[in-house]
């Protein structure tokens, strides 16, 4: 088989019970329930981080964050720095080693500065913004109007191929699908084989829909019939894109990926009419924590992948696995070697389509003086918090996720050895992360404008 055309596709802030096909049942989104049909759903699927930059770093590196060079939020002002130049991204390998023409559309997120922009990460074209929200409509990023530093007022973010273009009052979920779907027809032309990144901001507030999805769940309170609409533009989107993908007959050697970039929000100001309270428009399920929180909520995150002919369909696996490991997979699924790279992740390839179930292996995630760990059935949180701006919730917390998916019960005094074997090991490589950080990566140690 020629190597196959790649669609990787990720939401902002979609929580993990926030399609029908992961249990909603106030809503439907049949577009992305038949993607998983007929495909493979990840029941044990993580992003690489609990908020957004450091998880797209991830899932574009096949590193743990940290060790891409992202271990934040990035700010959103036009010199921020962001993705280092030299770390190897998934476009730029399949560009330079196989011929791949290469395209995104949506939010890039991962710095401003020119060394960070998408065209110097490796994509022929791209269409979208830069920084980590705008509205909907304007395009116009408002988020760091009150506080300090660079980017204080409000800053225009809508570009093609780096070049800034103003397109006001075009909902941009829309937009999005739209522009992907003209990178179809235009690689289509081509006997190369294609990458296309769909990164949609969709459900990040503010919280906008048109008027025609909000009327599909009037039924709804408010907080959850944005969120619904907002949800059924995406997988409207994600219906049309494939659409065109078997309109020009690829549907059989396209190997397509849709995952969240970490779950819900409960930031107060997803609310647009001044109410302080958290926000409950988004659902993690049966989940513990939310956005920028370390347990499951934060960063279990729904995940599908779908190669016809391939992975055969109907399969639901439930080995952890993550958006780390998208690089190894996709390069694997084209052939090209990945000795020479350093990766966190693995291909998962051999699992969806021969049903090999992955060797056991830790995984790792840090984020704001939070460390979490998964082993198996074990996770391991220490210094956990709920959301941002919450308490510690415990300094450490042991749980079984087989038994307890909701990280309800602490089992620190019951398995104390286990305990602080991963104890040990998570506090060992969270220290060689900040150390390589210090290192390596810090914009203030290179002299960038952070």
């Amino acid at each position: 088989m020629s190597q196959p055309n790649v669609i990787v596709f990720l939401t902002d802030d979609q929580g993990y019970g926030d399609l029908s096909c992961m249990g909603s049942t106030d809503f439907c989104t049949p577009h992305l329930d038949r993607l998983a049909l007929d495909g493979a759903r990840l029941t044990d699927f993580y992003a690489g981080s609990s908020v957004c930059s450091p998880s797209r770093a991830s899932l574009l590196t096949g590193r743990f964050p940290g060790n891409a060079g992202v271990r934040a939020i990035l700010h959103g002002h036009r010199k921020a720095t962001g993705l280092p130049e030299q770390v190897p991204t998934l476009p730029k390998i399949l560009r330079e080693q196989a011929g791949y023409q290469t395209y995104m559309s949506g939010k890039w997120h991962l710095g401003l500065a020119d060394e960070s922009r998408p065209y110097n990460q490796g994509f022929d074209h791209w269409y979208g913004f830069m920084a980590g929200c705008i509205d909907y409509y304007s395009h116009i990023f408002y988020w760091a109007m009150n506080n300090p530093g660079p980017g204080r007022n409000p800053m225009h973010d809508l570009w093609e191929d780096n070049e800034e273009i103003w397109d006001n009052g075009r909902y941009f979920t829309e937009a999005i699908t739209d522009k992907a779907v003209s990178y179809i027809r235009q690689a289509a032309k081509s006997d190369e084989p294609f990458f296309l990144y769909v990164a949609y901001n969709a459900p990040h507030y503010p919280m906008h829909a048109p008027k025609e999805y909000m009327d599909r769940f009037a039924h709804l309170p408010w907080d959850r019939q944005v969120m619904a609409a907002m949800i059924s533009a995406v997988d409207d989107g994600v219906g049309a894109i494939m659409a065109e993908v078997t309109r020009q007959g690829l549907a059989e050697n396209t190997l397509t990926v849709f995952n969240s970039d970490n779950g819900p929000s409960r930031e107060s100001r997803n609310w647009l009419d001044g109410n302080q309270d958290p926000y409950y428009g988004g659902t993690t399920g049966k989940l513990k924590g939310h956005k920028f929180s370390l347990y499951e909520g934060g960063i279990r995150v729904p995940g599908i992948i779908h190669w016809p002919g391939t992975i055969p369909g109907g399969q639901v696996l439930n080995a952890p696995c993550g958006g780390f490991d998208i690089l190894p997979t996709v390069l694997d699924a084209a052939g090209i070697a990945t000795g020479d790279l350093e990766l966190d992740g693995t291909s998962i390839l051999p699992y969806l389509a021969e049903g090999k179930v992955p060797d056991e292996r830790d995984l790792f995630w840090e984020l704001n003086g939070q460390t979490a760990m998964r082993r198996g059935d074990w996770k391991l949180v220490l210094n956990g918090k709920l959301q941002e701006g919450a308490p510690v919730e415990d300094d450490i917390h042991l749980s079984n996720l087989s038994e307890d998916m909701g990280e309800l019960h602490n089992l620190k005094e019951q398995e104390p050895k286990l305990t602080e074997s991963m104890k040990t090991a998570a506090e060992t490589w969270a220290a060689g992360i900040e150390e390589r950080w210090q290192r390596e990566f810090s914009p203030e140690r290179q002299g960038l404008t952070s």
